[in-house]
C-alpha cells in the first residue's frame, strides 16, 4: 500500500477512529494488524520475513540481556546478525553478487552457464532490517534493556507509518512511546495533516512533476542536447529530495496524530557548506545509523588519519551498496566517501586560500554551497543511471555543451512548471529557517487553515496523480 493511494485514504479513514476508541492492548493489537495489513497489501507472503525478524530478536535480545558471558553474547549478537543481514542479503543481493561473479569469469574467457534465481525484493526489508539490527545491538552495548512484551516489539518494528522506507527509528528512542496510551490531541493532529499535506505536496506536485523530463535524460541520453540534459540531472537532485523528504514527511506526519515523535530526516541538505554537513542534513536516520554502528564500530577517527579515511570510505561503499544492488550505486557510495575525505584532508587549506584572499563571507559561504551541490548532482547521475554507460552518456552529454541555448529546451511547458515548483519549494524552506512554520501552525488557526487551504490547492491544481511508487521503495 502506498501513500499517494486511494486504497491508502480508505485504510486512513478506518484506522484512526478505530485507533483512537481503544485503549492498551488493543490499541496495539489493532496498531499491529493495521500495519500487517498496510505491508501485506503489497504481498502478504513477505509478512513472514518481518514476523521472523522480529520474533527472533525478540527471543536473542532477551536471552542477551541475562546472560553473563562476553562470549556467549557475541554469539547471540552474531545469530541476530547472520538472519538479518542474511535474509536482506539473499533477497537483496543475490542476483547481483551472481550475476557479478559470471561476468568476472566471462572477463578471464570464461563462459559458465548460471541460472540465477527470479527473487522478488521485498518492499522496506532494508529499513525495517536495519532498525530490528539496532535493537539487538543496542542490547549488547548495554545501551539498552530488552522489551518485554512481545505485542510491543513487534508493533514498534512493523509500524505502519516509517515501515516502508522509514525514517529509521531506534527502539531506545521509540519503543518507549507505546507503554502509555496516546490520546487524542487537536493541535497534535492538525500539525501532523500540515506535515503530511507538506509530504504530499513534495511527491506528487514537484516529484512527479519532474519525473517525465528525468525519464527521457536518462532513458535515452545521446537524443538531447547538453542543456537538456543538465535540466535533468538538476530536476533528478530534487525530485530525489522531494520523493523521499516527502516520504518522511508523511511518515513523520501520521505518526505525530497517532502521537508519536519521530525525528527530523532531511534537513535542507541542498544548503550545506560541505559534505559532512550534507549528510548530518540527509537521510539523517540512516546516515547516524551508519555513523553510530558502522563508522564508530570500525574505529571512527580515533586512531589516525589513514585508518579514518579507510573508515570514511567503507561506511559510504557500504551505503551505496545498502542502496540498492547495482554497481552505480557502490560507485556513488565511493564518490562521497572521496568527498569526505578530501574535505577532511583539504578544508582547512581550501578555508585559509579564502581568507587569505580575503574573500567576503558572503562569497565564501556561496562558494561552498556551490561546489557541494555540484559534486553531489555529479554523484545523482551515478545513482540515477541503469548503468555506467548511461551514466558517462549523460556527463559527456553534459560537457560537450552542444546545443547549450534556450531553443533546445524540449517539453518548454513541463520544464517552466518544474522551475515554478523548485522555486516555491526552496522559497518555503528557506524562510522556514527563520519563521519555523510549523510553530507557526501550532499557535495560529487563521494560519493553520490558510496554509492548508494552499497546500491542498496546489495539490490538487500541480499534482501528478498515477499513484507512482515512492523512489525508495525499491531501496
Amino acid at each position: 500500500m502506498i501513500f499517494n493511494s486511494l486504497t491508502f485514504l480508505v485504510f486512513v479513514a478506518v484506522f484512526l477512529p478505530v485507533y483512537f476508541n481503544l485503549k492498551g492492548r488493543n490499541r496495539l493489537i489493532w496498531a499491529l494488524a493495521g500495519s500487517y495489513l498496510f505491508y501485506g497489501w503489497w504481498d502478504w507472503r513477505f509478512l513472514s520475513l518481518i514476523a521472523i525478524s522480529t520474533m527472533v530478536d525478540f527471543y536473542l535480545g532477551s536471552k542477551m540481556h541475562v546472560e553473563d558471558d562476553e562470549r556467549k553474547r557475541k554469539q547471540l549478537l552474531l545469530a541476530s546478525m547472520v538472519l538479518n543481514l542474511g535474509l536482506l542479503g539473499f533477497f537483496k543481493y543475490f542476483g547481483f553478487f551472481t550475476d557479478s561473479f559470471v561476468a568476472m569469469l566471462q572477463n578471464f574467457g570464461l563462459n559458465p552457464s548460471i541460472h540465477t534465481l527470479n527473487i522478488i525484493l521485498p518492499v522496506g526489508i532494508s529499513f525495517y532490517t536495519f532498525q530490528s539490527m539496532s535493537y539487538t545491538i543496542d542490547i549488547f552495548r548495554k545501551k539498552l534493556t530488552p522489551e518485554p512484551d512481545v505485542l510491543r516489539f513487534a508493533t514498534f518494528v512493523a509500524f505502519w507509518p516509517q515501515l516502508v522506507a522509514g525514517p529509521i527509528v531506534r527502539a531506545s528512542d521509540f519503543l518507549p512511546q507505546f507503554r502509555k496510551d496516546h490520546n487524542f490531541e487537536w493541535n497534535r493532529f492538525t500539525s501532523g495533516i500540515a506535515q503530511v499535506l507538506w509530504g504530499f505536496f513534495k511527491k506528487v506536485a514537484v516529484a512527479d512533476s519532474l519525473s517525465p523530463i528525468i525519464d527521457q535524460c536518462f532513458g535515452e541520453p545521446n537524443a538531447f542536447a547538453s542543456i537538456y540534459l543538465l535540466i535533468g540531472v538538476v530536476f533528478y537532485s530534487f525530485q530525489i529530495y522531494c520523493d523521499f523528504s516527502g516520504y518522511s514527511d508523511i511518515a513523520i506526519g501520521f505518526a505525530r496524530m497517532l502521537g508519536f515523535d519521530f525525528p527530523h530526516n532531511f534537513r535542507t541538505p541542498y544548503f550545506s557548506k560541505g559534505f559532512s554537513e550534507f549528510w548530518r542534513r540527509w537521510h539523517i536516520s540512516l546516515s547516524s545509523w551508519l555513523r553510530d554502528y558502522l563508522y564508530i564500530s570500525l574505529g571512527g577517527n580515533r586512531k589516525g588519519n589513514v585508518k579514518t579515511y579507510r573508515n570514511l570510505m567503507l561506511t559510504m561503499l557500504l551505503g551505496g551498496l545498502w542502496h540498492g544492488a547495482n554497481w552505480t550505486f557502490v560507485f556513488w557510495g565511493f564518490l562521497h566517501g572521496l568527498y569526505l575525505m578530501v574535505e577532511r584532508f583539504w578544508s582547512k587549506s581550501f578555508g585559509a586560500i579564502m581568507d587569505f584572499l580575503r574573500f567576503p563571507k558572503a562569497l565564501k559561504l556561496t562558494i561552498n554551497l556551490l561546489l557541494v551541490y555540484f559534486f553531489t548532482c555529479f554523484a545523482w547521475i551515478f545513482f540515477r543511471s541503469p548503468d555506467f554507460g548511461t551514466a558517462m552518456e549523460v556527463i559527456n552529454g553534459i560537457a560537450g555543451l552542444e546545443g547549450f541555448n534556450a531553443v533546445n529546451i524540449m517539453n518548454k511547458f513541463i520544464v517552466m512548471k518544474g522551475v515554478m515548483l523548485i522555486s516555491f519549494l526552496l522559497v518555503v524552506e528557506i524562510s522556514d529557517l527563520k519563521w519555523n512554520w510549523g510553530e507557526v501552525v501550532l499557535r495560529n488557526p487563521v494560519f493553520r487553515v490558510a496554509s492548508f487551504a494552499v497546500l491542498l490547492w496546489m495539490i490538487a491544481f500541480f499534482g501528478t496523480f498515477g499513484s507512482n511508487a515512492f523512489i525508495y521503495f525499491q531501496f
